[in-house]
């Protein structure tokens, strides 16, 4: 079983990602990664995230990094 905090670091993603009104299509265009690789970010056995990664998907979702990885 995944780490806790990387299932909570997907939910968070989805959570941004929605608010911001773009879909797992156009978020995988602005990063730019697969829609699969954000489907596996968002679900129930995450991958291990790069920080640069990371840092691109807070920076397309208009919010800091720092953001996602708070509790």
């Amino acid at each position: 079983m995944k780490d806790i905090s990387a299932i909570k670091l997907g939910i968070k993603i989805k959570h941004f990602r929605k608010k911001r009104g773009i879909t797992q299509e156009k978020l995988a265009e602005l990063l730019p990664t697969s829609c699969k690789y954000l489907q596996r970010i968002e679900g129930k056995n995450p991958p291990d995230i790069r920080l640069s990664t990371l840092i691109k998907i807070a920076k397309a979702l208009k919010i800091k990094p720092e953001t996602l990885l708070e509790d």
